[in-house]
């Protein structure tokens, strides 16, 4: 009688399943770090903090990949996250500035689509509050609904639209008539 020695079913089919998981979180990385990179810009104003965050998102995700892979709007559940790091990071920093090696000009007349338009807006947004900021973003940097961006970052309906009316009239405060038009 010969034995035959086999590696328990159970470990090669964990490798096999865990290979095919990490498969399906690079796919989902590679689909939507440009998007999450780009709020995560809007949000802070630093592309490297917005990095840091897309990082922090991604790795909060991969620790519960396992669970949430399935049956989860991935896209919704990675914006959460990501906002939650960012209101995190803004409630430990709160009353921080805001470096700039120069202040900022600005034109008189900016032609629409322009760098020196979404510079505007940027500092713009920077000067909102990081709720009415993360609404805006979403709202219609992000183009979502009112009530996706209600479900995103957990709040009503209501407050979603009474935060979206109050930060666009500050923003049109900020940028100015010739601005608007």
């Amino acid at each position: 009688m010969t034995e035959t020695v086999t590696s328990p079913p159970t470990v090669a089919g964990t490798i096999k399943t865990r290979a095919g998981r990490d498969e399906e979180f690079t796919a989902f990385v590679e689909a939507a770090a440009t998007r999450l990179r780009r709020s995560a810009y809007l949000m802070c104003r630093d592309w490297h903090l917005a990095q840091d965050l897309t990082q922090q998102t991604f790795t909060k995700m991969y620790a519960a990949w396992g669970r949430i892979r399935t049956g989860t709007n991935l896209d919704g559940y990675s914006r959460r996250v990501l906002m939650n790091l960012v209101f995190d990071r803004h409630k430990r920093r709160s009353g921080s500035e805001v470096v700039l090696a120069e202040v900022p000009d600005r034109s008189e007349s900016v032609p629409a689509g322009s760098p020196e338009l979404r510079l505007a807006l940027v500092d713009a947004l920077a000067r909102l509050t990081v709720e009415d900021r993360a609404v805006l973003v979403l709202r219609h940097a992000e183009d979502h609904s009112v009530d996706t961006v209600a479900s995103i970052l957990g709040v009503s309906v209501s407050v979603v639209k009474m935060r979206n009316a109050r930060a666009l009239a500050k923003l049109r405060t900020l940028l100015g008539e010739d601005f608007v038009d």
